[in-house]
């Protein structure tokens, strides 16, 4: 197609191009300074809202810091009482006095009573020797009484000083919790010394149920209580080796290492706390702030670890998007104001290019919609053919099919007929040879269960049809014992003299399933008629079919013989329509078995070998 000479640029367009390379160099220059502003405040912000949550995890965790370092001293408190009301007691100091032995086993029954009462982990007794004489634990087999506790610091501080808390592992429980002793004064002079040991469990599970890291420090930085079990008797900082095997030396924590804690990068902020990053047990690195405060009434101090990469991501996150809310907005109106300058300054241009590219555009648009138009003309007339070979094709796809249903429906109807058939022939040839005989009564029988097995035929007739329109029998509690019966009665004129062996065990109180008599009992003549086949003439024949109670509110219909099994190139498709090796048969009977054991919600299985094949069908109990 022959193209029109290109015309020359009007004089508006130049001035269009003359004014294009100052606004790009105008816009160049607003992008850089939006990109400059818009990455110095997201920095600005980062830092700003970073700084925020730090102060905010701060305010709250030395909240809930000192909110447990409270719980704390109240548990501690409320055990401190025990030892001193226990210093003052009258059976107390007998016992000490006297050592007499019932004396002490009373003491020893009210001490356990004790024990149980004030959630104290061990209460016991010792005499001035540091020997214990008394204990609640006297019946287990950690039991004090007899113990030699003078080594220990608790018992030392208390004969001096009249009372003492001391920390440490216990040398037989090997449980750690903290000693608070007292003194057993008497006008004579001490006595004894009354200790009540308190474990920190349940404060540990709160803690632990925080989420939050907490532990508690003696004065030298070792943990004695803590969320995590891995962290007790780590230290928060490095201990000279002199003071670290004097404390190994006194037992004092056992045989505990006595490691830093995973801590690193640790560093201090202005308001006492710190950063730092810690590896919990079974968990990453993370980075967390810590802050401190002191256990009232005691030397501890209570730690506790706040996770800070949540909170920081959170705030910086939140500032950014807070300092992008603002920057946008002025970037937008500052690019709205160059625009609209810039647009004034192309007006007087643009109308003058209109104008002259007018009359161009109106005679390139007459022409490209004349060649549109004779285009769709031709798109038109090829959619008109298509349409007109997909409709014949959908027309021979659809004959196709149909005559694949009828051709599957007549083989079915020859296939389920051929029994009753034969049956038939059957009954009517014992019923001239009982005329001949002048046997009319026993051929009045005959012809009476040939009316029945003609109506047996419609009925089979009715059931294909009604299959062949995809319809289905509606489930009724039908007895499994007239489905037996029936399919016996009509394969026994086919197979006269080999019903023998069929064995049947049907339970007497009676099995009922959801389904169709008729369609059931094509099933079994199915089932029984392959196994009898497959049997042929041989003298030690047997089948054997039983019903019984399955799993799961079922009833299992068995189909066992003794034959010589199926092949194993037939095992696979065994259930396929037309799939068989008999010369006249459909292959259908075993596929239309399995579709009338669904319909019912049940299943059909095969179990093969040499020594024979069993049939299980699996069906709802009614």
């Amino acid at each position: 197609m022959h193209n029109p000479p290109m015309s020359k640029p009007s004089a508006a367009l130049v001035d269009l191009q003359d004014l294009d390379q100052p606004m790009r160099r105008a816009w160049l220059l607003f992008a850089g300074l939006a990109l400059a502003l818009v990455v110095a405040g997201l920095l600005v912000a980062g830092e700003y809202g970073r700084k925020q949550a730090l102060e905010t995890v701060a305010a709250q965790s030395r909240i809930d810091a000192n909110l447990k370092a409270s719980l704390l001293r109240a548990v501690l408190e409320r055990q401190r009482a025990t030892p001193l009301v226990l210093a003052d007691d009258v059976e107390v100091k007998s016992a000490l006095s006297t050592r007499d032995g019932r004396a002490l086993q009373r003491l020893n029954e009210k001490l356990e009573a004790l024990s149980a009462n004030t959630d104290a982990a061990v209460i016991y007794v010792m005499g001035t020797d540091g020997v214990a004489l008394a204990a609640s634990n006297w019946q287990e087999p950690t039991s004090f009484v007899g113990n030699d506790y003078a080594f220990r610091e608790y018992f030392r501080l208390a004969l001096r000083d009249g009372k003492a808390e001391h920390f440490a592992m216990g040398t037989v429980s090997k449980r750690p919790g903290l000693y608070i002793s007292r003194r057993v004064d008497s006008p004579d002079g001490p006595i004894g010394v009354v200790v009540a040991k308190l474990e920190f469990d349940d404060v540990e599970a709160e803690w632990l149920a925080s989420g939050k890291p907490v532990y508690v420090t003696d004065r030298r930085g070792i943990v004695l209580i803590t969320s995590f079990p891995s962290w007790r008797f780590m230290t928060t900082r490095t201990i000279p080796q002199d003071r670290l095997a004097a404390i190994r030396d006194s037992l004092q924590f056992g045989d505990a290492s006595l490691l830093a804690l995973p801590f690193r990068d640790v560093e201090a902020t202005s308001d006492g706390s710190s950063e730092l990053r810690a590896l919990l047990p079974g968990d990453s690195e993370r980075r967390f702030l810590r802050v401190e405060t002191l256990v009232p009434t005691t030397s501890w101090r209570l730690e506790q670890l706040a996770p800070l990469d949540g909170a920081l991501a959170a705030a910086t996150r939140e500032a950014r998007l807070i300092a992008l809310a603002i920057i946008v907005p002025l970037l937008t109106l500052a690019a709205f104001l160059l625009r609209r300058r810039q647009r004034l300054a192309l007006v007087s241009a643009r109308e003058r290019a209109a104008r002259d590219e007018l009359e161009r555009r109106v005679a390139e648009r007459t022409r490209d919609l004349s060649l549109a138009r004779d285009h769709l003309e031709t798109e038109i007339a090829d959619h008109r053919r298509t349409g007109e070979k997909l409709q014949a094709v959908q027309q021979e796809l659809v004959q196709a099919n149909r005559l694949a249903i009828l051709g599957q429906v007549a083989a079915g109807v020859a296939h389920e007929i051929n029994q009753p058939v034969a049956t038939i022939r059957a009954y009517a040839d014992n019923a001239r040879t009982f005329l001949d005989r002048g046997q009319q009564e026993t051929a009045v029988e005959n012809l009476a269960s040939i009316a029945e097995l003609t109506e047996r035929v419609g009925t089979i007739t009715d059931e294909l049809r009604s299959f062949a329109r995809k319809g289905r029998f509606v489930a009724e509690p039908t007895p499994m014992r007239e489905v037996v019966e029936g399919a016996l009665m009509l394969l026994r004129s086919r197979f006269a003299g080999r019903m023998d062996a069929i064995v049947v065990d049907l339970p007497e109180n009676g099995l009922s399933v959801f389904g169709s008599r008729i369609r059931l009992e094509q099933v079994l003549i199915n089932l029984l008629q392959n196994a009898l086949e497959a049997l042929g003439n041989r003298t030690d024949a047997e089948i054997r079919v039983r019903c019984e109670d399955g799993p799961s509110g079922t009833v299992l219909l068995v189909v066992a013989d003794n034959g010589p099994g199926i092949p194993q190139h037939i095992r696979e498709d065994l259930f396929t329509p037309f799939n068989t090796t008999k010369d006249e048969g459909l292959g259908l009977g075993l596929a239309i078995s399995k579709e009338i054991v669904a319909d019912y919600g049940g299943e059909i299985s095969v179990e093969t070998s040499d020594r024979g094949t069993v049939f299980t069908v699996r069906l709802k109990r009614a």
